[in-house]
C-alpha cells in the first residue's frame, strides 16, 4: 500500500479542510472530530497515515473509514446529547468514538448521556474495538456486542439513530422496526463491489418511512442475514 506521508497531513489541516469544503459544520460534530485521536484506532502499520483522508485496512478485508465519511454520516444523523444510538459495523471503533463525544460528551451528568451500541460480526474486530475503547476510556458511553448486525439488537429498542458502516442490498426490515419513531437511519444501499448510494431514513410513523439517497458512497458489504451471501 502507498500513502504519500506529507507533513500537510494534520489532524488540523484536515479539519480545517473539511470545514471549509462544508461536509464539517456543526460545533458539536467538529469537537468530536478533533477530540476522538484517529490514530489510536488505526493499526500499527498505518499510524503514519492516520490524519491522511483515506480508508485504511484493518482485518479480514475490512478498513477503518476515510475521515470525511466519519464527519458527513455523523452531520447526516443530526446527533443530540443524550441519544441512544444502534452502529452497524464496530471496526475498530473510531467512528463510535466520535459518536460517543456527541451524544454522550463528558463534560455532562451521567443522567443526561447518550449511549452507543455497536455491533460487530467479525471476532477479531470486536477484541480490537474493546481494547481501543477501553484504553480510551469510552467503555462506559459504548456497549460492544458481537452478532449480526443485520438483526439490529433489540434488547436495547428503540434507538434514536442507527448508523450502518457497511453496505447493505436493501434496509435490513429489522433496523426499520428498531429506529425510534422520529429517528434517522444512515444507511449505504447498493452492489456490493463497487457504488452504493449513501441513504438518510426518517421514520414518520411505524409504517411510514421518508427515504432520500444524499450522494455516492463505496463501503465494504454488509454481512449476516440480511447483507450481501458472497
Amino acid at each position: 500500500m502507498y500513502l504519500n506521508t506529507n507533513s500537510s497531513y494534520t489532524k488540523e489541516r484536515v479539519i480545517k479542510r473539511l470545514v471549509e469544503e462544508g461536509i464539517l459544520k456543526s460545533p458539536h460534530v467538529i469537537r468530536a472530530m478533533i477530540k476522538v485521536p484517529r490514530e489510536q484506532f488505526v493499526l500499527q502499520e498505518y499510524k503514519k497515515y492516520a490524519w491522511v483522508d483515506t480508508p485504511l485496512p484493518t482485518f479480514k478485508g475490512q478498513t477503518i473509514s476515510a475521515i470525511h465519511m466519519v464527519a458527513w454520516m455523523n452531520e447526516l444523523l443530526d446527533l443530540k446529547v443524550g441519544h441512544k444510538v444502534l452502529e452497524i459495523g464496530t471496526g475498530s471503533g473510531y467512528h463510535a468514538a466520535t459518536i460517543a463525544e456527541i451524544v454522550a460528551p463528558e463534560d455532562v451528568s451521567d443522567d443526561l448521556k447518550g449511549h452507543v451500541y455497536t455491533i460487530e460480526i467479525i471476532k477479531e474486530l470486536v477484541e480490537l474495538a474493546k481494547q481501543n475503547l477501553s484504553r480510551l476510556n469510552y467503555s462506559t458511553r459504548i456497549t460492544i456486542i458481537h452478532s449480526d448486525g443485520s438483526l439490529g439488537y433489540p434488547e436495547a429498542a428503540p434507538y434514536d439513530r442507527i448508523l450502518v458502516t457497511a453496505a447493505a442490498p436493501q434496509i435490513p426490515p429489522p433496523l426499520l422496526s428498531q429506529l425510534k419513531i422520529g429517528g434517522k437511519m444512515v444507511i449505504p444501499l447498493g452492489t456490493w463491489s463497487f457504488y452504493q448510494e449513501l441513504t438518510l431514513v426518517e421514520k414518520k410513523s411505524e409504517n411510514d418511512f421518508k427515504i432520500k439517497s444524499v450522494g455516492g458512497c463505496v463501503f465494504v458489504p454488509l454481512k449476516g442475514e440480511y447483507g450481501f451471501k458472497n
